[in-house]
């Protein structure tokens, strides 16, 4: 086995991802599976035709791939969705937290309905479906959680305060998972991906604007929005023995617009 393989491969792993059926968490399950995962996809019941394409679209290169649907702003859903991600393949080795919401309402139209779907997808059920999982990475001692943060984890946007309230608290609940449960040599690692601007169904509204779009490009100091094919590095090192030693970090990837 070369090097490269022995710190990437992630033949006999077993990935759950939500968020799965589109963006950014189809993209990372379909890179997880080409090094060789087993994958499992959650989304929305009713975003099941995108959670068939995405199973489709790991079958192709003759990967393994599953789909569970469920609403993880529902806590009571989410031990029947490890059950059940836990019954394909095996208890999952990896789990990417990439289920999100961003409402995009301005500060006076926020309700407490809206803030807590907010806070109850994008923070909440991290934390909760992943502590579902804990146990059993422990007792492999190996386990890799990967959260998705945000370039609001660190700056202000407009319209999007709960959103930035969501993703600011996803940065430290990485630090506070990794805390928990990375010590004594346990083998999880907890670690987060920030990405900037990239076309997702998410930020679909901004790119119906060029001028938009071309002033986000500027921002970074690559120059360009972010394509999905640049999650592909990031996520098979978080998810790999390539970053055993690294733990509560939150990787920035955004062309280097957090670094201006």
């Amino acid at each position: 086995m070369s090097l490269i393989d022995d710190l990437y491969s992630l033949k006999g792993k077993v990935a759950l991802v939500t968020g799965g059926s589109s963006g950014i968490g189809r993209a990372m399950a379909y890179y997880l599976a080409q090094a060789g995962a087993a994958v499992v996809h959650a989304a929305l019941p009713h975003e099941e035709e995108g959670l068939k394409a995405a199973v489709a679209d790991v079958e192709s290169i003759g990967s393994r791939a599953a789909e569970v649907t469920c609403d993880v702003s529902q806590l009571d859903q989410l031990p029947a969705v490890a059950e059940r991600a836990a019954a394909c393949f095996g208890p999952p080795d990896i789990l990417v937290n990439a289920a999100g919401v961003n409402l995009r309402e301005s500060w006076d139209k926020v309700t407490p309905e809206t803030w807590n779907k907010t806070i109850a997808i994008n923070l909440t059920a991290p934390f909760f479906l992943a502590r579902l999982l804990v146990p059993s990475m422990l007792e492999k001692r190996w386990g890799k959680i990967i959260n998705i943060a945000s370039l609001q984890s660190l700056r202000a946007f407009p319209n999007s305060m709960p959103y930035g309230a969501s993703k600011g608290g996803v940065m430290q609940l990485t630090r506070a998972m990794a805390e928990a449960w990375s010590k004594d040599q346990g083998g999880i690692t907890c670690n987060a991906i920030g990405p900037g601007f990239f076309k997702t169904g998410l930020t679909a509204p901004l790119y119906n604007d060029q001028k938009v779009i071309d002033a986000l490009s500027r921002q970074t100091i690559i120059g360009r929005n972010g394509e999905l094919s640049d999650l592909a590095g990031v996520t098979l090192f978080l998810a790999s023995r390539a970053s055993d030693y690294i733990t509560g970090q939150t990787i920035f990837l955004d062309g280097g617009w957090t670094a201006k």
